[in-house]
């Protein structure tokens, strides 16, 4: 086999590789999606059946994670990616991390469901919480989007609007706080409710991270060093473009 053929060769069997871990990638996000939508849900209706699926299945994510990870080091090891072929394929170890812990937030918001009691549960706050979720998920499926799509500016978009879900969380904490404070019988509730609000929150940081990633593999630059923080006034402005690399403090 002549040197040029031995290369068509190497670059098909790379290429066969990398779509095989974008496969994985893609199957490992629609579960994670539909993990936290379960949770969502299950919060949203007090469903412990749901609920409880959701906390036994995240083991699938788990091995998906494992496998994903297994198969990037055969694929370093023996196809010896450089430059823009190796930045692809560390940025896809780094996604199937990032799916695994939305995975774990999920699950943990369906621990949480099993231990609520449906007493004594503040209802403003639950149909906010829930309204949180939805925010979530939704920014969780578009940057799956983008990673299919290698859409970058679709990546962009999801990375400005993750300053939505944190506002609206700290709005809620506080709302929550307020709730326990005033009405001593809401507290056990309350601080599960505080518990499944912070973990949807931190899925919009997951996702962010993904979307940098995208970003990364698409454009080979990273967006920046540190995400901007957001207050109330300078939300609308948040929204549209890639904000300054200055933030508040």
């Amino acid at each position: 086999m002549t040197l040029i053929a031995t290369a068509e060769h190497t670059t098909r069997a790379f290429d066969a590789d990398l779509q095989s871990l974008n496969r994985m990638i893609s199957k490992m996000g629609g579960h994670a999606e539909r993990q936290l939508a379960l949770a969502v849900n299950a919060l949203k209706k007090r469903d412990l059946e749901s609920a409880s699926n959701v906390v036994v299945s995240d083991l699938a994510l788990d091995v998906q994670q494992q496998e994903i990870g297994q198969r990037v080091v055969e694929t370093i090891a023996t196809r010896q990616p450089m430059a823009v072929d190796l930045r692809e394929i560390i940025s896809v170890l780094q996604i199937s991390n990032e799916l695994e812990r939305i995975g774990d937030l999920a699950k943990n918001i369906g621990k949480r469901v099993v231990a609520l009691k449906t007493d004594n549960i503040p209802r403003q706050p639950l149909r906010g919480i829930t309204h949180l979720g939805g925010l979530a998920t939704k920014l969780l499926k578009d940057v799956l989007d983008s990673y299919v799509e290698r859409d970058s500016t679709k990546a962009v978009k999801v990375w400005n609007s993750d300053g939505e879900i944190d506002l609206l969380y700290g709005s809620l904490h506080q709302e929550l706080l307020t709730c326990i404070t005033e009405d001593p019988g809401t507290v056990v509730a309350g601080v599960h409710l505080l518990f499944c609000a912070k973990n949807i929150e931190r899925v919009g940081d997951h996702a962010t991270n993904i979307a940098e990633l995208v970003y990364y593999i698409v454009e080979g630059q990273t967006l920046t060093r540190e995400r901007p923080k957001v207050d109330s006034v300078d939300l609308a402005a948040f929204r549209t473009g890639i904000p300054s690399i200055a933030s508040h403090d």
